[in-house]
């Protein structure tokens, strides 16, 4: 059994994976803006009024877990907002950097402290933040905060293997949630549980890598 820390898990894929590890016998500390009726029932540590773009919130966070040992750390917290060329709009785009990008690694930071020695984090990115596998342009704000939240990852890699500690950055799928107004191949149940297994498989000599949840390795 783990101890779980989880943004953004109200609803939606952070919701699957917080009823998904519960259920196999892990403590979830969840963190969302506001809860959800799913969530308030789980049984989880909810720590609702978190907006993963404030210092302050981040702080609260510190607080709250002080003296609480994190196996794992899930920052799946994330907005998309469309923004297409002739219409840019620069406000839009750095808030999405903010809550994709400068706010988990910023949270992760707060909460070094908290991580045992051969902990993980999970950071939940996009393919969409491929370089090499944009096809079909537009979605500027998304794909960019995506992208930077993936080198992130890299660099957090390789500034804690000396403590062993795995970071894992990983595609969901196309999902069915809010973020895509519904639309998608697969449900978050399914994407949670291939998440899962891609976390449960991290290790030191996968570390700093990026993957689909089912398993495929994807190109920057």
């Amino acid at each position: 059994m783990a101890t779980v820390f989880i943004t953004g898990a109200n609803k939606g894929i952070g919701l699957e994976l917080a009823k998904q590890l519960h259920a196999r016998g892990d403590t979830i500390h969840a963190s969302c803006r506001s809860s959800s009726p799913e969530l308030d029932a789980l049984g989880a540590h909810v720590h609702s009024g978190i907006d993963v773009r404030e210092p302050e919130a981040h702080l609260k966070l510190q607080q709250a877990l002080e003296g609480t040992k994190l196996d794992l750390i899930i920052q799946n917290a994330g907005i998309l907002t469309p923004t297409t060329l002739g219409e840019l709009d620069a406000a839009a785009i750095r808030e999405q950097f903010e809550v994709n990008a400068l706010g988990p690694l910023m949270l992760t930071e707060r909460l070094l402290g908290n991580l045992t020695q051969g902990g993980k984090i999970a950071l939940i990115s996009s393919r969409m933040g491929s370089i090499a596998d944009n096809t079909s342009g537009s979605s500027y704000g998304y794909r960019m905060s995506k992208a930077a939240l993936n080198i992130a990852g890299v660099s957090l890699a390789k500034d804690l293997e000396s403590r062993q500690i795995a970071v894992t950055i990983l595609h969901p799928g196309y999902v069915q949630t809010d973020i895509t107004a519904g639309r998608g191949f697969i449900t978050a149940d399914v994407a949670a549980s291939g998440l899962i297994e891609r976390i449960d498989d991290l290790s030191l000599e996968t570390s700093g890598h990026f993957w689909h949840q089912s398993g495929e390795k994807l190109p920057w």
